[in-house]
């Protein structure tokens, strides 16, 4: 009887440990422990990410997340999502941080943290040129396509009359298909995936219309993960410095990164 006590209070002083080491090990310690960083990713939003001709991902993103893995010496393991679940996929767990356009906005920093700006680029309700559209009083009784989740559905909402049907779709391709293939006219979007639509239907037309903000992107991450988002802010200034972000993101958006994100290094 005095042996099984001796065995199991020796059980109970090693599980204990092992708890109290687990519960010590950081995110950053667990990531560089395993060789691998697990970034949320959603594949369905050209040129920031998509999947090549032959599958691969590719897209401004994508490159800056594979650019983030090789710094920390580790594997990049994509978390395939899209803009509704992203956020609870990094709190559940399911992934470490998240690469996806997402913006830096007061309501997302309630729930998560955000590293230092990295990326970023304007968004618009845009409709075909031949539709004179000026200001959202010219939107009463339209319908106007969004992807459900992102600040644009938040922004339209927030914007549009109480007549306006907004449409919303689950991923940024679905949105775009929907808009390219004339199922709808009107959608709210940045200028670079206005573009990919125009690619697809040039009969189309579309152009910015009503501004809806300029928003800038940070690398998603939890707020008990301070040691993994000092790591990334370091991460961001010596890139950004370094001119590799900005070649990225040029490479695959066509344009340079906003001015304003290199000015506030300074």
């Amino acid at each position: 009887m005095k042996l099984l006590k001796i065995i199991s209070a020796l059980a109970l002083t090693v599980s204990l440990a092992l708890t109290a080491q687990a519960q010590a090990e950081t995110t950053l310690e667990r990531i560089r422990a395993e060789g691998k960083i697990r970034i949320a990713i959603d594949l369905s939003v050209p040129p920031w990410s998509y999947q090549d001709e032959n599958l691969e991902p590719a897209g401004s993103e994508v490159g800056a997340a594979q650019l983030l893995a090789e710094s920390l010496g580790v594997e990049l393991e994509i978390v395939p999502t899209n803009g509704a679940n992203r956020i609870p996929f990094l709190l559940s767990n399911r992934a470490d941080a998240i690469m996806s356009a997402l913006s830096i906005t007061d309501e997302r920093k309630q729930t998560i943290d955000f590293s230092l700006p990295y990326s970023g680029a304007a968004t618009f309700i845009a409709a075909p040129k031949s539709m004179d559209i000026k200001s959202v009083d010219d939107l009463h009784g339209l319908r106007i396509a969004v992807t459900r989740g992102t600040t644009n559905d938040t922004d339209l909402t927030a914007t549009v009359p109480e007549d306006v049907e907004i449409v919303r779709f689950e991923d940024e391709a679905t949105t775009i298909t929907a808009v390219a293939s004339n199922q709808l006219d009107l959608v709210a979007q940045a200028q670079t995936l206005l573009d990919v639509i125009n690619e697809r239907n040039p009969a189309k037309e579309l152009e910015p219309k009503i501004a809806l903000r300029d928003f800038r992107v940070g690398v998603g991450l939890r707020k008990e993960d301070q040691d993994l988002r000092d790591y990334v802010d370091g991460w961001v200034v010596e890139n950004l410095q370094n001119g590799k972000l900005g070649e990225i993101y040029e490479r695959y958006q066509g344009t340079e990164l906003p001015a304003d994100i290199l000015a506030n290094l300074h």
